[in-house]
């Protein structure tokens, strides 16, 4: 595409260069530019991409978008706000992509990691080609890529919706984080189903408060439109039970579907029962009841099959599908997985990372469990330090022993964020560990026939962050480990 071709789709003024180039490729990292590559400049919370703009033009750059003037000899375009420009650009240099698929994005606090992986099963079951982009991994059919974020910058974004169209991918869901709406990522992403799972409290170190937190999240059910398409209608799947509801319903002027298990819904779960092997329930469609048999535990998993259902009823999914899908799903990787290795004790890692979670995972837990329940936990460094003393209280209250150990701590020291934690503690049944690998291994050391221990917070991560350094570390390969070595001096 010609740079006055792409630059035509910026609406707001701006000066255009004499030179007009092909573009072959648009970069952000000044180490993927090639020859006749647009090179934007971005700001970031560590880097500042106009100081890489010059090692763009050694390799090839043939015009740079920057926030600023810059005394380069290939064409500068000066903008504003360069990632607003990225999303624009993106999304037009790849096609609009998302015109053309049914794309479903599903935000929360917890839960989306889970919801996303469920209902791509319920869609490919229908004979649908999907796509998947999350915390875990971008997947288009059968292949997976490694992801950084979450949510994705909006090139990545567009550039891996464009290969979905390429490969005939026929629906793509998407997490979409907090962060991502906010700082535009997805500006571009024409959504066709918005799922909410819930609202409680993560990231209030980058928010600042849950209100600003709740605005965030409600981006995602504002930007569906305002526009009623009977060709291609919009949906927006609301967890009914959560107090966020009323406000994201009122955000929308899409169709809205309700699913709950205390409040009145369109999509109703009733007579729950849980084992520890998996979990049964009714579920009223618009009225129509149906028993649900699946291998997933915990009202949590009940949630997320729940806005699943909800997002597959939008997507055009016959029930019967969604129901046959629901009895083949197995869990997600690293979330509530059992760790099994020959022990007579329970061994879960989730990625629990939020007090709300915490809670979830260890009722969960109780519900199946009929000895003693230990719980290793921590907190991320550089995070909201708020949840700290509320995920130590909640282990203390609701576990008979916890183990603080380091989760992440990145940049701050592990003993002050671990005395943070200690702030809320309500009760002594806890111990501090520094060393995460030697917290799993007092808890699984002590744990008898009949207990369960709880591995908390990492879940499907494969590294520890301690200051700049990753290290390979991986909960589950960790707790394998140990519980080996405590057969072997049985």
């Amino acid at each position: 595409m010609l740079l006055h071709t792409l630059l035509s789709y910026i609406q707001t003024p701006i000066t255009l260069p004499t030179e007009n180039p092909l573009i072959t490729t648009i970069e952000m990292d000044s180490r993927e530019v090639k020859n006749g590559s647009l090179f934007i400049c971005i700001k970031g919370y560590t880097v500042d991409g106009h100081d890489f703009a010059n090692q763009a033009l050694e390799k090839g750059a043939v015009a740079v978008i920057s926030e600023k003037p810059l005394k380069l000899s290939v064409p500068v375009i000066v903008v504003k706000d360069t990632k607003r420009v990225m999303a624009i650009l993106s999304d037009a240099f790849f096609g609009q992509p998302t015109q053309k698929l049914q794309l479903i994005g599903v935000t929360g606090t917890n839960g989306k990691t889970s919801t996303t992986h469920i209902l791509e099963k319920m869609i490919a079951a229908h004979g649908k080609k999907t796509g998947l982009i999350g915390t875990l991994h971008i997947k288009i059919g059968n292949e997976k890529f490694e992801v950084k974020n979450t949510t994705p910058e909006s090139l990545t974004l567009q550039k891996t919706f464009a290969k979905m169209v390429k490969e005939k991918v026929d629906t793509a869901i998407m997490e979409v984080s907090s962060h991502a709406l906010d700082l535009g990522r997805v500006h571009g992403c024409d959504y066709d189903i918005a799922v909410f799972t819930n609202l409680t409290q993560d990231h209030l170190d980058y928010h600042g408060s849950m209100e600003e937190y709740k605005r965030a999240k409600g981006l995602l059910f504002a930007q569906l439109g305002n526009k009623f398409d009977h060709t291609r209608p919009k949906f927006a799947i609301i967890n009914a039970d959560d107090l966020a509801a009323a406000d994201y319903i009122k955000s929308t002027a899409a169709h809205v579907i309700t699913y709950g298990i205390k409040s009145p819904s369109d999509i109703y779960a009733s007579n729950i029962q849980m084992k520890n092997q998996g979990t049964s329930f009714d579920v009223s469609i618009f009225g129509k009841s149906y028993r649900v048999r699946m291998n997933l535990v915990g009202l949590f998993s009940v949630y997320n099959v729940l806005a699943a259902m909800g997002a597959a009823l939008a997507a055009h999914i016959p029930v019967q599908k969604i129901l046959d899908a629901i009895k083949e799903i197995t869990g997600v990787q690293g979330r509530f997985e059992l760790v099994q290795g020959g022990q007579d004790f329970a061994v879960v890692v989730d990625y629990a990372h939020t007090p709300d979670s915490l809670e979830n995972a260890i009722r969960t837990i109780k519900e199946f469990v009929k000895g003693k329940v230990f719980v290793v936990v921590g907190c991320g460094g550089d995070r909201d330090r708020t949840k700290r003393p509320l995920m130590a209280k909640i282990a203390t209250d609701l576990a008979d022993y916890s183990i603080f150990t380091s989760d992440n701590p990145r940049s701050e020291d592990p003993l002050t964020i671990l005395k943070d934690m200690e702030e809320g503690v309500s009760r002594h049944t806890y111990k501090t560990i520094v060393d995460r690998e030697s917290a799993i291994r007092y808890a699984v050391g002590h744990a008898k026939k009949d207990d369960a221990v709880l591995i908390a917070g990492k879940g499907h991560e494969t590294y520890q962050i301690i200051g700049a350094q990753v290290f390979d570390f991986d909960d589950r390969e960790v707790a394998k480990k140990v519980i080996k070595e405590r057969l072997s001096e049985c």
